[in-house]
């Protein structure tokens, strides 16, 4: 599975009705279509979008519309969500974080405290980490081992990738991407608190 193909999948993902858990069983029986190997190349996908989202300027971003609220579990959470947008909100947020700001999914939040955010409209996909894992388990009747089988073929594929030159093994987006862009249009929409409210 090559980008394109992955990509493919997440935007057909965010295409389809319904809410995000049958979303996901619809992602899980595509996969379940396919090969076992193409879970393993999707997992792999998902964790390499997901890594490349990992910058300080998104992190601030994502910690402003939680209202500071954003831990680093919940940050890997959004960068899922992040990649569950699409291929082009995905790439317009990793070039300016601000961009966010266009997102119908934050849009949908403003002016509202996150305690009275409903499950679905909070900017977080952790299940979206699993889909894969459930899919290649099911293919290959690992379901009782915890997953180790399933992380092992996901980190040989990583390996293989590297040594294929796919990418740079520690290849960061942190020395590449700016790390200080301002983020004016979502501080706009989400405030900071004021002390004594």
């Amino acid at each position: 599975m090559n980008d394109d193909a992955f990509w493919a999948l997440i935007d057909e993902l965010g295409r389809r009705p319904g809410d995000r858990e049958e979303r996901l069983e619809w992602l899980r029986a595509e996969l379940l279509r396919r090969p076992e190997a193409e879970s393993v190349a999707f997992q792999v996908r998902l964790e390499r979008t997901t890594e490349l989202a990992d910058t300080r300027a998104l992190w601030k971003a994502a910690n402003r519309i939680e209202g500071g609220a954003c831990t680093d579990d919940g940050f890997h959470y959004f960068t899922l969500w992040l990649v569950g947008q699409g291929r082009k909100a995905y790439e317009s947020v990793l070039a300016d974080p601000d961009a966010l700001a266009d997102l119908p999914g934050v849009r949908a939040l403003v002016g509202r405290h996150h305690d009275e955010w409903h499950d679905d409209e909070w900017p977080e996909w952790e299940e979206l980490d699993y889909v894969a894992q459930d899919a290649w388990d099911e293919l290959t009747g690992q379901e009782d081992d915890h997953g180790e089988e399933f992380l092992d073929a996901v980190e040989a594929a990583e390996d293989a990738a590297e040594a294929a030159g796919e990418w740079e093994e520690g290849e960061s987006p942190r020395g590449s991407r700016p790390e200080g862009l301002a983020i004016p249009r979502l501080t706009a929409l989400f405030p900071p608190a004021t002390s004594g409210s």
